[in-house]
């Protein structure tokens, strides 16, 4: 029973530490070429088409979670009469 589980263990380290290895390019260069580029865009929006659309996500949910709030105070301050 020992001699299969260390078996098994030597299986898995071997398994695990032969996996290839994805190669990742270093963009870092890249990116703060793109970022600190006097072009006029916010830098908020510099990431292309995704920071616009998630900008103009997070200003409607703003606008809508604020009209929502304001809704809500008005409603708890002026109940209906029974």
């Amino acid at each position: 029973m020992y001699k299969q589980l260390m078996g098994l263990q030597q299986l898995s380290m071997r398994t695990i530490s032969s996996s290839a290895r994805r190669q990742v390019d270093n963009m870092v260069k890249e990116k703060q070429k793109l970022f600190q580029a006097d072009n006029g865009i916010p830098v908020h929006l510099k990431g292309g088409a995704k920071d616009a659309i998630l900008y103009r996500l997070t200003m409607a949910l703003t606008v809508f979670g604020s009209g929502f709030v304001v809704y809500e105070l008005l409603n708890a301050a002026m109940p209906k009469k029974a």
